[in-house]
């Protein structure tokens, strides 16, 4: 374990639910049934294939079962082997996929509920993301109020690719339970797949999909941006989780220089989008999708114009990187340290109840 990250403030792993049949004892019998009847196969996400390198490093790939399925790993390797003080646990099943309603509802308790009894009782560092049925907002609502008394979860989970643009004010209500409990909303890289992974339409290769995923981040801060969510709920924070970030800059340029030109049209939004991205908006550091030199990165960090934007992650168990490098060679000391604590901390406010 580097001294470095020791105490650090992991906001992103990935514990995943091992097959259907752990999530059984958590559905309603109505829905057990259901599924045994129908022979419903696993959920999981496609997002990341099982046997794709990046779905996991070859040092924590497992010899049999899915890669951070096994508790007793993710204590030695995501934990213990980085010093975590705290991890936030973002469980990628594949709720976001179905098309009823009321199954997503059914299996978005299953999921929060294990991942509650499995992983946040056995284990004192984690914490966890509520798993909502976005295809329903009311009953996505439900499941916010239904999980947030419970306050070792954190954040409330979205993938970035769905049916609509995420700033769309069908979506506000679920805006305005998280912002009243406290909550961020975390935005993952990842995608229903009822709709192609890329504006132009349907890409042949994972690789395709994979370099996607940035544009798709663009997109949904913009559309949050203009539709005034951050007017309408200006205590909101917005989580990109796995997004990257060296597009931000140039992005945030762009977008703020036609909000200059077009701002009748947008009136709401009262001031430069990049002081609401500023203010607002967090992103996790790895993937680093950065050049590996020092001076590049730390010029791309000094166009971003603010030392409070990244938060600590490793992305457990994905291949993002080799080793111990969470994070890169040569960053100053002082942005370490706010990288690791100081900005977990500032965005979960339920994380600093509990470092108090």
């Amino acid at each position: 374990m580097p001294s470095c990250l020791a105490g650090a403030i992991d906001c992103d792993i990935h514990p995943a639910v091992p097959g259907i049949a752990a999530l059984l004892p958590y559905l309603e019998e109505h829905w057990r049934e259901q599924v045994v009847t129908r022979g419903v196969d696993d959920l999981a996400s496609i997002s990341y294939p099982a046997n794709a390198p990046l779905t996991c490093r070859p040092d924590w790939r497992p010899e049999r079962g899915k890669p951070g399925s096994d508790l007793d790993r993710v204590r030695r390797e995501a934990l213990d082997g980085f010093g975590s003080s705290l991890a936030i646990a973002n469980c990628l099943y594949g709720v976001q996929l179905l098309f009823s309603e009321d199954l997503a509802a059914a299996f978005a308790r299953a999921v929060n509920d294990w991942m509650a009894r499995e992983w946040l009782d056995r284990e004192p560092r984690l914490r966890a993301s509520i798993v909502v049925p976005i295809q329903n907002t009311e009953m996505a609502v439900e499941e916010i109020e239904r999980c947030a008394p419970d306050r070792r979860f954190v954040q409330v989970l979205l993938l970035v690719m769905g049916d609509r643009p995420l700033g769309k004010r069908q979506y506000w209500p679920i805006y305005a339970a998280a912002e009243r409990h406290g909550l961020p909303i975390g935005i993952h890289a990842g995608s229903a797949y009822h709709n192609p992974p890329t504006p132009v339409g349907w890409p042949s290769y994972y690789t395709e999909d994979y370099v996607a995923q940035a544009q798709a981040f663009q997109t949904q801060l913009t559309s949050l941006v203009c539709e005034g969510v951050f007017t309408r709920f200006p205590a909101l924070k917005v989580v990109l989780l796995e997004s990257g970030f060296t597009w931000l800059p140039a992005h945030l340029w762009r977008l703020t220089k036609f909000w200059r030109g077009l701002r009748i049209e947008v009136p709401w939004v009262d001031r430069a989008p990049s002081d609401i991205v500023r203010e607002n908006v967090r992103l996790t550091l790895q993937p680093v999708d950065a050049p590996p030199d020092r001076d590049t990165l730390l010029r791309i960090l000094d166009h971003m114009q603010s030392d409070e934007l990244l938060l600590f992650s490793t992305d457990y168990p994905h291949w993002q990187f080799d080793g111990d490098a969470a994070l890169p060679e040569g960053l100053p000391e002082s942005l370490v340290r706010r990288i690791l604590i100081d900005n977990p901390r500032a965005t979960y406010a339920r994380l600093t109840e509990d470092a108090a």
